[in-house]
């Protein structure tokens, strides 16, 4: 349970709220490890294709991704229509973009480089409703991406949308059990990218040096002690079934990775 100025509520790990349709959260509750991806390519069509090829959650990168406001709302429905769970990567943690974010009708949120308790603490905020949080109403939009009433929306929301933190700065690593410990931080992502990019410098890490590897551990260490899921980016089908000893979730790289490495391995295969 969560407890928010004194009083304790269901969250994403608790609640005992079902919904069908809200396939990454169930799997999540199950332990089924579900498995993500990125979706950078703003078309509903993408959207669709994506979401049907056995994936429980897809993110939509409105941080490095090429999607505008209109995309992010068509690609939600999308997604959802087919039984898949969209998440919204926002561009950084200011209230009116989680606003707008989750008035898509979006299953989850997960936001970038969160280096400390306080930062973490004011997403949460305003991904709830009152009495948890600062969330404004006002929209048909998100109970239309649950199947639900907007009464029903309202009584359900702060307990099964998904809250998603990104470790991926140093201050992060450092402040990761203050951030983990926040009521309400659901999902523990590492971006182990810019996480390495943050510990290393300019190097495209291997992923065996000491310190990136200390780190990482932290993370998950981290989350796991105060009850939270732990998650990070994977770049294939191998590391995501190694991820399994580890992880509650991965997400499997993104769209334009797919695409380009299919077409890179088959021109090689056709040259050869």
């Amino acid at each position: 349970m969560t407890i928010s100025n004194g009083i304790t509520y269901p969250n994403a790990h608790t609640t005992r709220v079902q919904n069908p349709r809200l396939r990454l959260l169930n799997k999540l509750r199950d332990g089924e490890y579900p498995l993500m991806t990125f979706m950078a390519i703003p078309s509903v069509r993408q959207a669709q294709v994506v979401a049907l090829t056995g994936l429980d959650g897809i993110i939509i990168d409105c941080e490095h991704g090429h999607i505008s406001d209109d995309s992010m709302h068509n690609s939600v429905a999308a997604i959802s229509a087919l039984g898949v769970s969209p998440i919204i990567r926002i561009r950084g943690p200011a209230h009116d973009i989680l606003k707008r974010a989750l008035d898509t009708g979006a299953h989850g949120v997960m936001v970038p480089q969160v280096s400390t308790a306080e930062e973490a603490a004011a997403i949460v905020a305003s991904s709830k409703f009152p009495p948890q949080g600062v969330r404004g109403q006002g929209s048909a939009f998100p109970a239309i991406g649950h199947g639900l009433t907007t009464p029903e929306y309202m009584k359900s929301a702060n307990e099964t949308i998904i809250t998603m933190i990104q470790i991926e700065t140093r201050a992060g690593v450092e402040n990761v059990d203050a951030i983990a410990a926040v009521p309400g931080v659901d999902v523990v992502f590492i971006g182990p990218n810019d996480l390495a990019q943050a510990l290393l410098g300019y190097t495209p890490a291997r992923g065996d040096e000491p310190e990136f590897i200390e780190a990482m551990d932290k993370i998950v260490a981290a989350a796991k002690k105060h009850g939270k899921w732990a998650a990070r980016m994977v770049n294939n089908g191998v590391t995501a079934r190694e991820g399994r000893k580890k992880y509650d979730t991965v997400a499997m790289t993104g769209d334009t990775k797919a695409i380009q490495n299919w077409y890179m391995a088959e021109i090689d295969i056709a040259k050869s």
